[in-house]
């Protein structure tokens, strides 16, 4: 009995249907272009100081800021194959307002920005994620 099970799991495992076709994403009937700003695009960066900023005022009643920004470099480009949404994912150091260096870990994401306008970011400050919406040590807003 246990070699029919061990032969239909195999079977299953092994057999074509189980693959699927993999259309990337610019093809699609309603196609990505997979045309994303640059990790250190100066209004990437500024679209995330901004927000942060407004994030720990409106929420934390705090007045940290991002002051500056450096060791910018990325991390992955569509991690997760040709046919997901476009993303690219960096990281970088941060001088916040506190006089603390600390990694800003961020990804750049195709139309999933305001109503699909345009691209959308994402950020996890090592340090100041306070509602744990990266944890742990913002490895969820890493590939």
């Amino acid at each position: 009995m246990r070699w029919l099970a061990s032969l239909f799991l195999t079977a299953c495992l092994i057999s074509p249907a189980a693959a699927r076709d993999i259309i990337p994403a610019e093809k699609r009937i309603l196609p990505y272009e997979a045309n994303l700003p640059v990790c250190h695009e100066p209004l990437v960066l500024a679209e995330i100081s901004n927000r942060f900023a407004e994030k720990e005022a409106k929420f934390w009643n705090s007045s940290l800021t991002i002051l500056e920004y450096d060791q910018i470099r990325p991390l992955a480009w569509r991690p997760w194959g040709l046919d997901h949404i476009p993303r690219r994912y960096c990281t970088a150091m941060a001088v916040v307002s506190d006089g603390r260096r600390r990694r800003v870990d961020y990804s750049i994401r195709e139309d999933l920005g305001f109503i699909g306008g345009s691209y959308g970011t994402e950020f996890c400050v090592q340090g100041l994620d306070r509602n744990w919406a990266f944890q742990p040590n913002c490895r969820m807003a890493r590939p």
